[in-house]
C-alpha cells in the first residue's frame, strides 16, 4: 500500500523572491505574491501548514492600476464605533504610503485563517529600488 506524503514543518525550505513592482498591474502582481507566500507554487504544498516563501517587493511607488482606478478607487474601513467610517482615495494613499496599497491587496487575497498573519510577516515592501534585504536574498534568490 502506498501512503500519501505529508510534509513536515522541518522539511520546509524558504526561498527569497525579489519582485520589482515597476509598471506591474497591482492585482496581477498581488495574486502572484499571495501564491508565493502560501507556497502553492511548490510541489509539496499542503493547505494545513505554512510552507510559503519570503517575498521582497521593490519600487512600491511605481505600481500601476488599470482603467480609471487611479481616480476612482477608494479604500474603506470602519472602527466598529459610531462615526468610525473612514475612506481614503487611491491617489492619496499612493502619495502618503504606497507600500500600504500593495500590503492591502496581498492581504485581501490570502485566505482568512490562522496562517494569514504569519504569511504577511514574510512580505517585505520597499519604497525605492534599494533592497535592504540583499544579505538574506543572496542564498537561494529568485528574481522576477
Amino acid at each position: 500500500m502506498i501512503k500519501t506524503y505529508q510534509p513536515k514543518a522541518k522539511d520546509v525550505r524558504r526561498v527569497w523572491h525579489v519582485i520589482d513592482a515597476s509598471d506591474k498591474v497591482l492585482g496581477r502582481m498581488a495574486t502572484d505574491v499571495a501564491m508565493k507566500l502560501m507556497g502553492k507554487h511548490k510541489a509539496d504544498y499542503s493547505a494545513h501548514m505554512d510552507s510559503g516563501d519570503f517575498v521582497v517587493i521593490l519600487n512600491a511607488e511605481k505600481v500601476a492600476v488599470t482603467g480609471n482606478k487611479e481616480a476612482q478607487k477608494v479604500y474603506y474601513s470602519h472602527s466598529g464605533f459610531p462615526g468610525g467610517f473612514k475612506e481614503v482615495s487611491y491617489s492619496k494613499l499612493k502619495k502618503d504610503n504606497p507600500a500600504r496599497i500593495i500590503e492591502l491587496a496581498v492581504r485581501r487575497m490570502l485566505p482568512v485563517n490562522r496562517l494569514r498573519d504569519d504569511r504577511m510577516t514574510r512580505l517585505r515592501i520597499v519604497v525605492g529600488d534599494k533592497n535592504p534585504f540583499a544579505g538574506q536574498t543572496n542564498a537561494g534568490q529568485s528574481t522576477k
